[in-house]
């Protein structure tokens, strides 16, 4: 009860906290801005615009389902709101995962920078399609087509490589990760007004003209479309310009060779980057309900929560990665950040106060910044050059299938096992990433 309370007299002060945080988000990036790697800035600001783009539509795809989605059946099997709307989530999620070592890999041959064009342009076109979808299956094309350009993670990751020494990658992965989570936190703010600008008449002629529902989609992809001409205009390639040979292993073989030698480097590093990211992203929608029963959080102020922790990680990842990536290396760094990670986890159920939550809150962001980018700086290192970009695409596509596997899992828990359990369970999963002694380094030549 005491915590509701604290909850409830929090409310009042929501828009200042608001515009404090954005503040200071923006004065500490604006500061440490000069000591990001001066090839990045370009890629930064481009992965933050597409960042801004998606999470324009994000938070009120739920509204569009329910629009267009009632009563809605399969195989004569009524499908309730809550299921359509996360099979229309899961939707994109599938394009993705399945997309990404296909777009790595095309990259390796013909250049980061065709393959990040070509995505750029099928999201401004799945926006449109996503502001201007009557029916429920448009709607879905739109995430599936959003999804499959999504899948170029591993390409932009791969072109850090490409383009920073290898002892600045996870600083530069940092910094990158830094420049999305930027456009998480105004995404949504953008995409609220733009659902005002929707109502507002357009034409000067007698007759209202309004872009109503479309207008979050039409200006996410107009974005888009200047984020396209922006990277055409000032992004570089970061690989040399003449296509190469088409490399010995394919997606499905390095697929298998993960499966079947979990113990060589690269396999370990995917390994633990998929187990650790789905046990961190997979216990959200558990977290939410307990932050609900416990503390009283509801719907209109859960967001804030999300804030926090977004804002942390920008904090975590522009201050904190880079001087400790000096001090400890990014090997010992990633065990760090698993810790830290894992004992956020396990300590959420344990608090009692908005204090504590704080307090424990605190860790996921900061072991989140600390392992993710030094697990792709490693793994960037023990793969082969020529087949870099597959590879990271292959690491998000094992990160792909750890995010729709563990929310189910961990919803189960909640149900079965009581609401602390989801926390702990995903605290000892991510802690047993240790065993497979995550960011430790072998030659490359132990790879196949």
């Amino acid at each position: 009860m005491l915590a509701q309370e604290e909850s409830l007299t929090l409310a009042p002060a929501a828009g200042w906290a608001l515009a404090a945080l954005a503040a200071v988000l923006l004065l500490v990036v604006g500061r440490e801005l000069r000591q990001a790697p001066g090839k990045l800035l370009v890629l930064m600001a481009a992965a933050f615009l597409d960042m801004v783009g998606l999470f324009m539509v994000l938070p009120i795809l739920p509204f569009y389902v329910r629009q267009l989605g009632a009563d809605t059946a399969l195989f004569g099997v009524p499908i309730g709101e809550g299921t359509l709307t996360g099979l229309v989530v899961i939707s994109f999620t599938v394009a993705q995962l399945l997309s990404a070592p296909w777009w790595g890999r095309f990259s390796d041959r013909f250049g980061r920078r065709p393959a990040l064009m070509v995505a750029l342009a099928a999201s401004s076109a799945a926006f449109l399609l996503f502001g201007f979808a009557d029916s429920l299956w448009l709607l879905v094309l739109s995430r599936l087509v959003q999804g499959a350009g999504g899948g170029t993670v591993g390409v932009i990751q791969a072109y850090v490589a490409d383009a920073v020494p290898s002892e600045q990658r996870a600083k530069a992965l940092g910094w990158l990760s830094a420049a999305t989570n930027l456009g998480v936190a105004f995404g949504p703010v953008i995409g609220s007004a733009a659902i005002g600008f929707g109502e507002l008449d357009l034409s000067p002629q007698d007759g209202a003209q309004t872009l109503g529902r479309a207008a979050p989609g039409v200006l996410a992809a107009l974005l888009c479309a200047l984020n396209v001409v922006f990277a055409w205009r000032f992004l570089p390639e970061s690989q040399d310009q003449q296509p190469k040979a088409k490399p010995a292993t394919t997606p499905g073989a390095a697929v298998r060779l993960v499966l079947a030698q979990p113990r060589l480097p690269a396999s370990r590093l995917i390994l633990t980057y998929a187990i650790a990211i789905g046990a961190a992203q997979g216990v959200n929608p558990t977290l939410v309900l307990f932050l609900g029963a416990r503390f009283g959080v509801t719907e209109h102020t859960i967001g804030w929560y999300f804030m926090y922790i977004g804002a942390l990680s920008v904090l975590a990842r522009t201050l904190l990665l880079g001087r400790a990536v000096d001090a400890l290396g990014e090997a010992r760094l990633s065990r760090v950040g698993i810790v830290l990670l894992a004992a956020g986890l396990a300590a959420i159920p344990a608090t009692g106060s908005l204090v504590g939550l704080a307090a424990a809150t605190a860790l996921l962001p900061v072991g989140m910044a600390l392992t993710f980018p030094c697990v792709t700086a490693l793994l960037s290192k023990v793969v082969p050059k020529e087949e870099r970009g597959m590879y990271m695409g292959l690491q998000q596509t094992f990160g792909g299938v750890a995010r729709l596997v563990a929310p189910l899992a961990y919803g189960l828990a909640y149900d079965e096992l009581g609401a602390g359990a989801p926390f702990w369970l995903a605290g000892a999963v991510v802690a047993a990433t240790l065993a497979l002694r995550a960011g430790g380094q072998l030659p490359v030549s132990t790879l196949r």
